[in-house]
């Protein structure tokens, strides 16, 4: 099995800026949101965890949708990038 490659900085560059975009646009969601953050930077599970003062497996099951991560971890998370945690409206059928 092939190794995880850390990327470029150019390439952690992109991908933030992907990530900007997606948000924007609305199209970030939990849990793949949280895996593409810290793909975003460029760190491994155990990195990123560490970061956050959390647990590789906390990351390991909020990444796969396991997990029920408190507010407070989605907080620390959210900050890493400059986001916030909050409620943000549904797209309604009339705007499709």
């Amino acid at each position: 099995m092939a190794r995880w490659k850390k990327p470029t900085k150019d390439e952690i560059l992109k991908n933030r800026r992907t990530l900007a975009e997606r948000s924007r646009n609305g199209d970030l969601k939990l849990p793949e949101a949280i895996a593409d953050i810290r793909k975003g930077f460029g760190m491994t599970q155990e990195e990123f965890a560490k970061t956050l003062a959390l647990t590789r497996r906390q990351v390991t099951e909020i990444e796969a949708g396991t997990a029920n991560p408190t507010l407070e971890a989605l907080e620390k998370i959210g900050r890493l990038f400059g986001f916030g945690v909050g409620f943000v409206p549904k797209a309604s059928a009339t705007d499709m």
